[in-house]
């Protein structure tokens, strides 16, 4: 039985993708800053924190074995106009998109290149497709995400690990509905439901599904692809 991490487990998509998998059959752990007391596979660590992600590894494998699927959900977003920015706001959205990315695969890489086989789906934004005003760190993050997935499915191709990037359109998420209470959707979720062809919001199952495809067998031949899922809203 293959092992997964899951980042950003906790909550939302994370928590989603996290019951997926385990209702596939993998071995799965979360990493949370907020970690329920419940589940004996969360761990709290801090993706921007390194020396956390390599502590909270090492309980894992000693607990599930190698790790050799990793989906990077945890992310933080920012509503400010540009020029109110200050750059330790940028940085801290910087630093938890894709810094985390950056250092949670650097960890669990070692463990796929032993096992000749892995799997790494990163969680992007559908804003990187459209943009988006007053979220010019997340947006700028999130797109860096998307490369840093291109980049790396070139260089992991030959070792047989894939690299592939989901962006999630409108998904109903406690994120999500914070942000409808702050007022910062441009309107309500119902109006965004009208303005997506598929009428209606997203759910973390639909991210969920998307990413167990393909983290699956049967897509062994996909790496490198940014597969929106989003209603439509983006094409």
């Amino acid at each position: 039985m293959k092992t997964a991490v899951v980042t950003g487990g906790a909550s939302g998509i994370g928590l989603g993708i996290a019951r997926r998998l385990r209702s596939n059959g993998f071995h799965v752990a979360s990493l949370d800053l907020n970690p329920p007391a419940d589940d004996d596979f969360a761990y709290r660590a801090d993706v921007t924190e390194p020396e956390q992600i390599a502590e909270a590894l090492t309980a894992i494998r000693g607990k599930l074995g190698p790790v050799t699927v990793l989906v990077n959900a945890a992310g933080v977003d920012g509503f400010k106009r540009f020029q109110n920015i200050s750059f330790e706001e940028w940085q801290r959205v910087i630093d938890v998109n894709l810094n985390g990315v950056f250092h949670c695969v650097h960890a669990v890489l070692p463990d796929m290149l032993a096992a000749g086989w892995g799997r790494i789906v990163n969680i992007s934004s559908s804003s990187t497709h459209s943009g988006q005003p007053f979220m010019t760190h997340y947006v700028s993050a999130k797109s860096a995400v998307n490369g840093l997935t291109k980049a790396l499915a070139l260089e992991l191709g030959p070792s047989g690990i894939t690299v592939n990037a989901v962006p999630p359109g409108f998904i109903d998420t406690p994120m999500l509905r914070k942000n409808e209470e702050a007022r910062r959707l441009g309107g309500t979720v119902e109006d965004h439901i009208q303005r997506t062809p598929v009428r209606r919001v997203g759910t973390p199952e639909d991210i969920a599904a998307a990413c167990a495809f393909l983290i699956s067998e049967e897509a062994g031949y996909i790496t490198g692809q940014i597969l929106g899922v989003n209603g439509g809203r983006n094409t």
